[in-house]
C-alpha cells in the first residue's frame, strides 16, 4: 500500500472516494445520474485532467456489470448507428481537450443538455417515439464521444437520446451498457499514451476500489428492478437537469 502515498490522500478524500466508486457502480446498472455527481467530485481531490484517468477504469469494470446483467436488451441497430460518429467525437475531444476553456465548455455541454431536456419534454407523453433520423444518431454519438473523452461526461447527452428514441428502462440500460463499453475501452490507449493520466498507480488505486464498484452495481441492479417504468424516467430526467445545473454554475 505505500504507492497510495503518492496520492496524498486525506481521511475526508478517502470517503467521498469510496461514495464516488460506490456511485460508479450503482451508475451502470441503471442509476445514471449518480455518474454525474463523480466527474467533479474527483476532479476536486485528484485535479480535472489527472482524475479522468482514475475515473475510467473505474467506468470500465463498472461496465463490464451493466453488460453481464443487461446485455440482451441492448438496441444493437442503434450502436452501429452511433459508434462511428462517436468515434470521431473521442478523436476530437483528444485533440480540442488542450485548447478548450473549461468554463465555456461547462456552459455549452449545459446548454446541449438542456436543448435535449426540453426535446424530451415535448416526447414525454406520447405513446410515439422520435422518428430514428440517422441526424440525431450522429449528432447525438459525436456529442457522446467529444464529451466522455473530456470529462467522462456522456451520460446526460446519450441519457436524452436513448430516452427520446422511446427506450424502456431495461432497453435504456442495456443499450446504454454496450455503448460505453465499447467507448470507454476506446479511450484507454489515448490516456495511456498521449495524456498519461493512466499509470501503474492509477491502475491499482482503481483495482483497490473494485469490491466498492461491484457492491454498487448489485445495489443498482436491486434498486432499478424496483422502480416502474414511469418514474425511471422521471428519475432520469432529473438527474439529467441537476448535471446541466450543476454544469452551468
Amino acid at each position: 500500500m505505500e504507492f497510495l502515498a503518492a496520492f496524498d490522500l486525506t481521511f475526508t478524500d478517502w470517503i467521498w472516494i469510496i461514495v464516488c466508486a460506490l456511485f460508479v457502480g450503482m451508475s451502470k446498472t441503471g442509476l445514471g445520474g449518480l455518474g454525474m455527481l463523480v466527474v467533479p467530485v474527483m476532479a476536486g481531490i485528484f485535479g480535472a485532467k489527472p482524475s479522468t484517468g482514475i475515473v475510467l477504469p473505474m467506468l470500465v469494470m463498472a461496465d463490464v456489470f451493466g453488460v453481464r446483467y443487461y446485455h440482451q436488451h441492448a438496441e444493437v441497430r442503434q450502436l452501429f448507428k452511433l459508434i462511428p460518429s462517436t468515434l470521431a467525437g473521442v478523436v476530437a475531444g483528444i485533440f480540442i481537450g488542450d485548447w478548450l476553456d473549461e468554463g465555456q465548455f461547462q456552459l455549452l455541454l449545459a446548454v446541449i443538455i438542456l436543448i435535449g431536456i426540453v426535446l424530451m419534454l415535448l416526447n414525454f407523453n406520447r405513446t410515439r417515439q422520435l422518428p430514428h433520423h440517422t441526424f440525431l444518431a450522429v449528432l447525438a454519438g459525436f456529442l457522446g464521444g467529444f464529451t466522455t473523452m473530456i470529462g467522462n461526461a456522456a451520460g446526460p447527452v446519450m441519457s436524452i437520446y436513448f430516452l427520446t428514441m422511446g427506450f424502456d428502462k431495461n432497453k435504456f440500460i442495456g443499450t446504454g451498457a454496450w455503448f460505453f463499453l465499447f467507448v470507454n475501452v476506446f479511450k484507454v490507449p489515448f490516456h495511456v499514451l498521449i495524456w498519461e493520466t493512466i499509470t501503474w498507480q492509477t491502475i491499482r488505486l482503481d483495482l483497490l476500489l473494485l469490491p466498492v464498484i461491484v457492491l454498487g452495481a448489485y445495489a443498482g441492479i436491486w434498486v432499478v428492478r424496483r422502480i416502474p417504468e414511469r418514474p425511471y424516467r422521471v428519475f432520469i430526467l432529473i438527474s439529467i437537469l441537476l448535471a446541466a445545473v450543476k454544469l452551468m454554475v
